[in-house]
């Protein structure tokens, strides 16, 4: 089965791959120019997201957006995530933390599935964990040097790809979405 992964963020999609090739989905990669909308919650941009590019796309999507929130700064960056890495990047969340006693975190997808005809439908993942007090690890992207997983005493950029998935918000939300893809492709 083929399914198209709309985004411009190669590391995103390398590891959605790998992801879903473990259930025989095989992923390709459409780097579409879209508008990011600012919204309120990652949901209401997946899904704006999703609407633009089923006007460009024809066939059968996923699209997603992924935010980092951390307690103590009222959950900033969240749906700003991007735009604030592009800004400040890890090191800007690290010298908004200094003194903090309260790292906790938690980073969330919001992943929409897309097909011609058919009604958006919504999968999420969510896990918690912490802001580390460093930069460490050299894999992954965006802010995975700063954030360890509950579970765990690495950072995601500390982890392979097959060690990050087994954590990861962005890979609950694809594990979830691919049982229910997968079984409604059985019931056809």
């Amino acid at each position: 089965m083929k399914l198209i992964f709309i985004t411009g963020n190669l590391e995103k999609f390398l590891e959605a791959k790998k992801l879903l090739g473990e259930f025989g989905i095989r992923l390709e990669q459409a780097d579409i120019e879209m508008t990011e909308p600012q919204s309120d919650t990652l949901e209401e941009v997946a899904e704006k997201c999703a609407e633009e590019a089923l006007k460009k796309v024809g066939e059968c999507f996923i699209i997603e957006d992924s935010g980092l929130f951390v307690n103590s700064l009222n959950c900033f960056p969240g749906v700003y995530s991007s735009y604030v890495y592009r800004k400040i990047g890890c090191e800007g969340i690290l010298r908004l933390l200094t003194g903090s006693a309260d790292r906790s975190a938690y980073f969330m997808t919001a992943l929409a599935y897309s097909e011609p005809g058919n009604r958006i439908r919504f999968f999420t993942g969510r896990v918690e964990g912490n802001i580390a007090t460093e930069q460490r690890g050299k894999s992954g992207f965006g802010y995975d040097p700063i954030y360890i997983p509950l579970g765990s005493n690495l950072t995601f950029a500390e982890m392979s790809t097959e060690e990050k998935n087994k954590f990861s918000h962005r890979s609950r939300a694809l594990r979830t979405f691919a049982s229910w893809f997968l079984s409604r492709h059985e019931e056809k």
